[in-house]
């Protein structure tokens, strides 16, 4: 099984989140339908990023890191590797 680690940009404010899942096409449908409690009411969106991991953990390690609270932005975080 693959794992994902995405960047969805809001169509609506510009803002960025980041997320992991084992089915991009599906999360970003769920986000854009409003299911996903940190992104209601925010979409739609669309998937500026995303990597793929073999394992939940990799992409877990990933996804901390894009979230972590560093003063770079997150576009700065995924554009620099």
């Amino acid at each position: 099984m693959s794992y994902y680690v995405y960047v969805i940009r809001s169509l609506k404010d510009g803002r960025l989140y980041v997320g992991q899942t084992t089915n991009l096409k599906a999360r970003l449908k769920r986000h854009n339908e409003g299911k996903v409690q940190s992104t209601k009411n925010k979409g739609p969106f669309e998937i500026e990023y995303f990597e793929k991991y073999e394992t939940r953990g990799e992409a877990m390690k990933r996804e901390r890191y894009l979230k972590s609270p560093k003063r770079e932005s997150k576009e700065t975080r995924v554009n620099k590797e």
